[in-house]
């Protein structure tokens, strides 16, 4: 199974992403969570131990293995590399473990000039494609605002395509703007998570503002995930109420995607 979670900066993806991949780790099914946000804070919410988590290293600043993968040094400029980079060792080599869960944390590559496909860039996609065809554990891609790491090569095989939103107009036109380019590249599993519900009135305003979605979990506004966040404490398990949400969206999309194969 591969989930993608998106949605504008600040709505939760994070959250979502953490305790979907403690759900699926509980239930001892292997889990590959990749961190593709630049605020790169998806091992702390999964709960990863302080020593762990200062192992992570963003990928795309590894420029030693970039250039011995692709053939040119990041931000050189110019000159040929390879666009086919072998990546198959990466994630056992620089993933960092906890229970049933490997994580990988991409960073933020330098965009390239015009035209021009950056080293970095090139490995990072390279390495979420490869990743995305794996077949034997649950993929929880997190991902920036937007799905810049998926394009058409690797849409078939994101299973579920969560967008996260708050009741906000910013959010949701973000949501719009998503489910489009999703569509787009031939992304069709895409779902609606609202966070930050205080009362009917917001679940019913989101509803109404994105009638083309198909909600499937309304997680409540909840301090102690507030509390959480400021103490850089995992929501997993002690916000009850979310973590409870949550798993009725795990069990939902097990029985969808179990469903449509």
């Amino acid at each position: 199974m591969k989930i993608a979670v998106t949605g504008k900066g600040g709505v939760g993806k994070t959250t979502v992403s953490a305790i979907l991949a403690r759900l699926y780790s509980q239930q001892g099914r292997r889990v590959l969570a990749i961190d593709a946000d630049p605020d790169a804070n998806l091992a702390a919410a999964i709960g990863f131990p302080e020593s762990e988590v200062a192992k992570i290293q963003p990928l795309s600043t590894l420029t030693s293995l970039i250039e011995e993968r692709t053939g040119a040094r990041p931000g050189a400029g110019g000159g040929f590399f390879k666009i086919n980079p072998s990546v198959d060792d990466v994630a056992e080599r620089f993933g960092v473990r906890f229970e049933n869960i490997l994580l990988l944390a991409l960073g933020t590559p330098k965009p390239g000039g015009s035209g021009c496909y950056c080293p970095e860039n090139t490995f990072i996609k390279a390495l979420v494609t490869h990743l995305l065809l794996r077949q034997d554990e649950v993929l929880i891609l997190d991902m920036e605002a937007g799905i810049e790491h998926l394009g058409r090569g690797t849409a078939k095989a994101v299973n579920a395509l969560l967008v996260v939103v708050e009741p906000g107009h910013r959010s949701l036109q973000t949501a719009k703007d998503i489910r489009r380019l999703a569509f787009e590249i031939g992304i069709s599993q895409i779902f609606l998570v609202a966070n930050k519900v205080r009362h009917s009135k917001d679940r019913d305003f989101i509803v109404s503002q994105l009638p083309d979605f198909e909600l499937i979990g309304s997680l409540p506004f909840d301090w102690e995930l507030v509390e959480a966040d400021a103490q850089g404490r995992s929501p997993f398990p002690a916000c009850r109420a979310v973590v409870g949400e949550i798993e009725k969206i795990k069990l939902f999309l097990d029985s969808r995607l179990a469903i449509n194969g």
